[in-house]
């Protein structure tokens, strides 16, 4: 099996942040297969799951953790159904990205970001592919916090939808073939396997 986690805040007052492009993603992949969203079981922190069965069996994730702590329902969830850090697929936002760009990894560090930290912390490797969302970094001058929990600008709305297509697109191309296929695929210069 495959689980891919989309990081995000819950509550309405984030769901149209920059901070839940993750969260954006799973959704659309749940959209396209007609897939319901229920509580994880009890054992795990809090989470909304959805699972697809099959040929390429798959469970989308969204933790309900809040960002700076998604590494609980991360680990909690890998270690219920036992899916090994391989098969775990992060899907977050990244400031150091133009907007609308897309980077896959395969393995590396937390770049900063507190939700993947969680992760690196819960899991105790960073040994799992992840795909980061350009959000663009905005105003220099603007705290970066209030900057990724900003909604998007009108331009970059008229945009988004295709943006969250494509990176479900990867996601996707994720359970089929592997983290290295996308990273061929979809990141910028594609010149070639990055793996930090």
């Amino acid at each position: 099996m495959k689980l891919i986690v989309g990081l995000g805040n819950p509550g309405r007052e984030y769901r149209e942040t920059r901070h839940n492009v993750g969260f954006m993603v799973v959704e659309e992949i749940a959209r396209r297969y007609a897939l319901s969203w229920s509580q994880a079981p009890s054992q795990v922190p809090d989470a909304f799951i959805a699972k697809r069965y099959g040929t390429e069996p798959l469970m989308l994730a969204k933790p309900l953790t809040y960002m700076n702590l998604s590494g609980d329902a991360v680990a909690g969830l890998s270690r219920y159904y036992d899916v090994s850090p391989g098969d775990v697929l992060i899907v977050v936002d990244e400031v150091a990205l133009p907007f609308g760009k897309l980077r896959a990894r395969a393995r590396g560090s937390a770049g900063g970001h507190n939700g993947l930290k969680s992760v690196i912390e819960r899991l105790g490797t960073t040994e799992f592919p992840r795909l980061r969302l350009g959000v663009g970094r905005g105003d220099g001058r603007r705290d970066l916090a209030d900057h990724v929990l900003s909604i998007f600008e009108r331009s970059e709305r008229a945009e988004l939808e295709a943006f969250i297509i494509r990176a479900a697109d990867a996601a996707e191309m994720f359970v089929a073939e592997d983290i290295l296929k996308v990273m061929n695929t979809y990141n910028p210069d594609a010149a070639g396997p990055e793996l930090d």
